[in-house]
């Protein structure tokens, strides 16, 4: 099931995973940017009671 919400939208990741609490990281490019597109899940991983989810946008455009 995990590998099936691969690039999947978060928010329907997120009704799939509705079971068990969602702890929710977002992996963000190392300099200031704003996120374009759909958020998307990267990584679905069991936690002790939970899910843990990594999400990312399609593209980042970097402010300067």
């Amino acid at each position: 099931m995990h590998a099936s919400l691969t690039l999947v939208p978060e928010a329907l990741a997120r009704r799939a995973l509705d079971d068990r609490p969602i702890a929710l990281q977002m992996l963000v490019p190392p300099y200031p940017a704003l996120g374009i597109g759909v958020l998307r899940v990267l990584r679905v991983a069991d936690a002790a009671g939970g899910w843990d989810v990594t999400v990312g946008y399609d593209r980042y455009e970097r402010l300067d």
